[in-house]
């Protein structure tokens, strides 16, 4: 997994960010760092980060200062259309110098197609050595036994449930000391969505989002909610697989825990639960409902933060892993390869050296302690991950929420050679799926979890095929793990 956290919203806004403004209608928004990054000969520098892009123009501003004659021109696109643009750039040659690398194709494709410039000239051991032990893995961000990149963030759950104080007081779901009850079981969440939809009288509704973005929305409330009940492949949109290593796939109409949820989920949506409007809103605009208490839960990541901080919206609380019994029976689980945040250096720069200083600034535990007090996520330094001395309550909760997050199995370390094993995204996917039985287009919920199942598995059977018609010593038995308990740390030895 990663927890992490990347920008999930794929936004499409006008907002102020740092010194630039973001551009709309022509599918990006440059945003620059300062007056000296307008030169002609800066560093470009890409990524997809909105809501965090103070937390990089601050570092841009330091860096410049550190190193005179040195400036950075940051460009922030936009996330649903970040693969096309860099595969754009690369093909025309003239990607940026440094970026955050797209989730697609995967890293050894852009490795082998020559986008990435490995940096074992500066990467050296010592340097390697101030990250955590397991940052650099054959096959996820070293090839060949050469660095390509390295992370920008830690891990911790990519997805909470939000709990709106104001909302939950005014239903009467309170403690006898008056704080607010917060529910941490299905039973918990269900009762209190019936509660604040029956007594709020049509003000107010149990649940709520946004799922006109296309974004997946609804795919992370079934990631939230069956890890909880034991399903440890989740249900992740983006580049993770959301299969379950202990029998090597895709276990949607297996494992009984999805079952179970969409059994919940449609009869939330029956009883009325949900606010209305909730497929025809953007993320946006959900976060904006959430805020002003349409709804009483809402279910998201960390990025929701600094918006609501901003608005000075501190009331509410969040909690991880929401499961039928009181102690949840699974966690989240890092995954260096589903990171998502990891930067790197152009092979095509002009400035190599230069853009590697200004990588190593951004990958920096003092850039990593600025991302947390900032209140963005995590660090990849589990040192600037101290819950004390955070005034948000809220993210203090999100950083404590570290300890629900288990080193799982890769893959990849087990057998380097799955680096060039690249299966597509069948479509419709997990997202589409959930969408479809929410609104009712999906009647046979279990047959449709099969089929989809069956066809995630079928392509990574080809992909796997493939790489082996190469060479390759590869087989879909790589990805079974079958010594695995989920509910304790993983060790993945090499074979």
């Amino acid at each position: 997994m990663t927890s992490s956290n990347v920008s999930r919203r794929g936004l499409l806004r006008t907002a102020a960010l740092g010194a630039g403004t973001m551009a709309l209608g022509g599918g990006l928004s440059a945003c620059g760092s300062g007056s000296p990054s307008s030169s002609a000969d800066a560093l470009t520098y890409w990524d997809w980060y909105v809501t965090q892009a103070p937390w990089v123009d601050r570092e841009a501003e330091l860096f410049e200062k550190a190193h005179s004659g040195v400036s950075v021109k940051k460009t922030t696109q936009q996330n649903a259309k970040y693969a096309d643009l860099v595969a754009l750039a690369n093909r025309s040659g003239n990607p940026p110098d440094v970026f955050m690398i797209p989730q697609v194709p995967s890293v050894a494709e852009q490795v082998a197609k020559g986008w990435l410039h490995p940096l074992d000239e500066w990467a050296t051991p010592k340097w390697q050595s101030r990250f955590p032990e397991g940052t650099f893995l054959e096959g996820a961000n070293v090839f060949d036994g050469k660095v390509y990149s390295a992370p920008l963030k830690g891990s911790a759950p990519l997805y909470q449930l939000y709990v709106h104080h104001g909302v939950f007081k005014s239903a009467g779901l309170t403690n006898a000391d008056g704080s607010v009850k917060i529910p941490r079981t299905w039973d918990e969440v269900t009762s209190a969505a019936q509660t604040i939809t029956k007594k709020s009288g049509g003000k107010s509704y149990g649940f709520g989002f946004g799922n006109a973005d296309g974004i997946g929305v609804l795919a992370w409330w079934l990631d939230l909610f069956v890890r909880g009940a034991g399903a440890p492949g989740g249900a992740p949109t983006g580049a993770a697989t959301g299969m379950d290593y202990r029998v090597g796939k895709w276990t949607y109409g297996t494992d009984r825990a999805y079952a179970d949820f969409f059994e919940l989920f449609v009869e939330w949506k029956k009883r009325g639960f949900f606010h209305p409007n909730s497929v025809s809103l953007s993320d946006e605009a959900a976060r904006a409902f959430f805020e002003r208490g349409k709804f009483g839960m809402t279910v998201g990541g960390v990025w929701n933060q600094p918006e609501w901080t901003q608005h000075k919206f501190t009331d509410y609380s969040l909690v991880t892993l929401p499961s039928p019994t009181a102690t949840p029976k699974g966690y989240y689980y890092a995954d260096p390869v589903g990171n998502g945040a990891f930067a790197a250096v152009s092979a095509k720069s002009k400035k190599p050296r230069e853009a590697f200083q200004w990588l190593d600034a951004l990958t920096s535990p003092a850039a990593g302690r600025r991302w947390v007090q900032d209140l963005n996520g995590v660090s990849v330094y589990p040192a600037g991950n101290d819950p004390d001395g955070i005034d948000s309550k809220p993210f203090a909760a999100f950083v404590g929420m570290t300890e629900q997050v288990l080193r799982g199995p890769v893959p990849l370390v087990r057998n380097p050679e799955l680096a060039g094993v690249a299966p597509g995204a069948p479509k419709p996917d997990i997202s589409d799926v959930v969408t479809g039985i929410y609104t009712g287009q999906i009647k046979d919920v279990q047959s449709a979890l099969s089929s989809l199942a069956d066809k995630k598995f079928q392509i990574l059977s080809d992909a796997v095929a493939v790489v082996a018609k190469k060479g390759k010593k590869v087989s879909t038995s790589d990805y079974v793990f079958a010594d695995w308990d989920p509910t304790k740390p993983y060790t993945t030895k090499k074979a």
